[in-house]
Order: C-alpha cells, then structure tokens, then sequence
C-alpha cells in the first residue's frame, strides 16, 4: 500500500437514534448515528405486521381470477 493516501481507519461508536442502542465498530468517518438498528428494526425483532401485503394478495387474486 502507499503511504499516505488512504483514509484513516478507526473504532467508532454508532448510534441508533430510535432505540438509543450503541456498538462499536471501524469506520473512516469519525461518528456514525442511525436511524434504526437491528435491535428496534420490525423485521429483525419480529413484530414485522403483514396484513397490508396480505390484503395486497388478495386483491391480485381476486382481479385476476386466481383461488
């Protein structure tokens, strides 16, 4: 590698604005906030809802003519 022409590569706090949740990991910038993390997102905590996909199914089923 050539010295001097890449970024700088540090441990980093990052931290989820909905859950307050924080970990550490490496980044190049300084600080990293997010907006959801694993710990509060649906899909990852299983609180997912899928009655609006399912009414979605649904409705193409019955324009279609499917059963």
């Amino acid at each position: 590698m050539k010295k001097e022409i890449h970024p700088t590569y540090n441990k980093i706090v990052v931290k989820c604005s909905t859950c307050e949740n924080e970990f550490e990991t490496g980044s190049t910038a300084k600080e990293l906030k997010i907006d959801t993390c694993a710990n509060c997102h649906p899909f990852y905590t299983g609180r997912q809802r899928f009655a609006a996909a399912q009414g979605r199914i649904d409705k193409f089923n019955r324009k279609y003519g499917n059963k």
